[in-house]
């Protein structure tokens, strides 16, 4: 079966939590002070905060961005929500929300939802822009002291390959016209194996320790890699440059979200029977199951950002 609208895989865990919470909730009260009626569905409203909520939780606005009630987005998203709410209805009407499994659905998506306002009010009201910006300062402290390196890359197969673009160069061949002849990487063959500008520290372990005191203009390899036989031309060396404080902002709040997570989680094991009945597997981490992922740690490169002083978890 088609609908006439694309669901994203979000909007089933939102159904289940109407299904759940939909009766008797005082819906016709404004859940937000200044929040603005923009639909009914029998006896049901929808706000404009429900619309605002849904957007933030496909990802296409930001939590703290305005959605214009008179847009286009706007409108979109309000027929998903009065979509779910026919589809809740619906499923009500069929009885679907009696069996055993929908009411453990319902209760697994009521508790996914009780953990997200945990961290709304909990931890998200820690993060203020004092503790923004004192990681900022510390990541551009940091940026100022490391190096960018511009590369370009020709990707052999094997060693015999690789020697031979190292003997075509030699000849005078400009790097670009080789690599888009011969190399094999796909992702940058086509624009004459530009790497682009990245810090040691998180590049690969082979192509860190073939770029470490190569100056540039330098030619590199071939040396052995996950993917084949790499040769590198160093197009240029340059001090980092951190990215505003604005461009961080996103990262920084990220990672100050996941860490404030991963310290209410300690704090409730601490205070909790928990009994795991499976075998833990001893390379597998642990992970916050309501905290996103932790961002890659490196040097303030825009956009990523790392802890100070350490690794982010």
């Amino acid at each position: 079966m088609r609908l006439s609208r694309p669901f994203a895989p979000v909007l089933v865990a939102a159904l289940l939590a109407l299904v759940a919470c939909g009766r008797g909730t005082g819906a016709d009260r404004p859940p937000e002070p200044g929040d603005r009626a923009v639909a009914t569905v029998q006896d049901q409203t929808i706000w404009a905060s429900d619309v605002k909520r849904e957007a933030v939780a496909q990802g296409l606005v930001g939590e703290g961005e305005p959605l214009d009630v008179t847009s286009d987005l706007f409108r979109r998203v309000l027929d998903e929500v009065i979509d779910q709410k026919l589809l809740a209805k619906e499923a009500e009407r069929r009885g679907l929300d009696n069996s055993a499994l929908a009411q453990r659905r319902l209760a697994a998506t009521r508790e996914r939802i009780l953990g997200d306002m945990l961290v709304e009010t909990v931890v998200n009201g820690t993060i203020s822009d004092r503790a923004v910006e004192t990681i900022y300062q510390e990541q551009v402290r940091q940026a100022r002291t490391s190096e960018e390196i511009r590369t370009r890359l020709i990707l052999s197969r094997t060693r015999a390959e690789a020697d031979a673009v190292v003997g075509i160069l030699a000849q005078g061949s400009v790097f670009e016209a080789v690599a888009m002849e011969r190399s094999v990487d796909e992702a940058t063959r086509f624009s004459g194996g530009d790497l682009g500008y990245s810090t040691l520290d998180v590049m690969p372990e082979a192509y860190a320790n073939a770029l470490t005191g190569k100056p540039a203009g330098s030619t590199v390899g071939p040396f052995q890699t996950e993917g084949g036989w790499a040769v590198l031309r160093v197009e240029d060396r340059r001090r980092e440059t951190p990215p505003t404080l604005e461009q961080a902002r996103p990262q920084i709040v990220r990672y100050l979200t996941y860490e404030g997570v991963r310290q209410l989680l300690e704090e409730l094991r601490g205070k909790a029977e928990v009994d795991v009945l499976l075998a833990r597997d001893p390379g597998r981490s642990q992970e916050p199951a309501s905290a996103p992922p932790p961002t890659a740690a490196g040097t303030l490169a825009a956009p990523v950002v790392s802890p100070p002083a350490s690794k982010a978890p």
